[in-house]
């Protein structure tokens, strides 16, 4: 085999490398909080807990910032706060993972989907992951997310996620999470 057919095999291989790697983290859907009307602010007080907070958004560096801050508290079966969006109308048919750039205060927050299998208010898929104070990308893969209860489905279908929510969840505290943007990726 002559240097210019190796050269050129090589090249082949690496332009393939590469575009396989983009078709795999390929944005599927992506939310930079542009429309944050989009958002709904949801506590514990639907169910009588006692969990406040709320979400702000602000313009940093040109990126629009989702700031959920609040405190959760367990007392009176409570302990949430969190925002969430339809996703009813968006296909993440080929939908394999959940991607967030966060950060915050050193805190474990959550990644909630809702599908068309989750009847109850109660039940969701979960999965967590903490932030410190610089923005870092997170990926979440579905398959990973763990339902809520013994009633739902093991595994996700992608085709029938019907909402995401960030949360604070599951113990008393402060929560201060700031997220630049979140979607889903192939």
């Amino acid at each position: 085999m002559n240097n210019k057919r190796i050269l050129s095999i090589t090249f082949a291989v690496f332009i393939s490398a590469i575009i396989g790697k983009m078709s795999i983290a390929q944005d599927m859907f992506k939310d930079n909080f542009s429309n944050n009307e989009q958002w709904k602010y949801i506590a514990d007080d639907v169910m009588g807990g006692v969990s406040t907070g709320n979400v702000e958004y602000s313009i940093v560096d040109e990126d629009v910032i989702a700031l959920l801050k609040g405190n959760v508290s367990t007392e009176n079966n409570g302990g949430f706060i969190q925002i969430r969006r339809d996703l009813k109308d968006v296909n993440l048919e080929n939908a394999n993972s959940v991607k967030l750039v966060a950060k915050g205060n050193s805190q474990k927050y959550y990644i909630f989907l809702r599908t068309t299998g989750t009847i109850l208010p109660w039940q969701y898929y979960a999965s967590e992951f903490t932030v410190n104070e610089n923005f870092n990308e997170f990926v979440l893969p579905i398959r990973d997310f763990e339902k809520s209860g013994f009633l739902l489905a093991k595994n996700i279908n992608p085709k029938k996620i019907t909402s995401i929510g960030i949360v604070a969840f599951g113990r008393d505290h402060e929560a201060e999470l700031f997220v630049k943007e979140i979607g889903f990726i192939k």
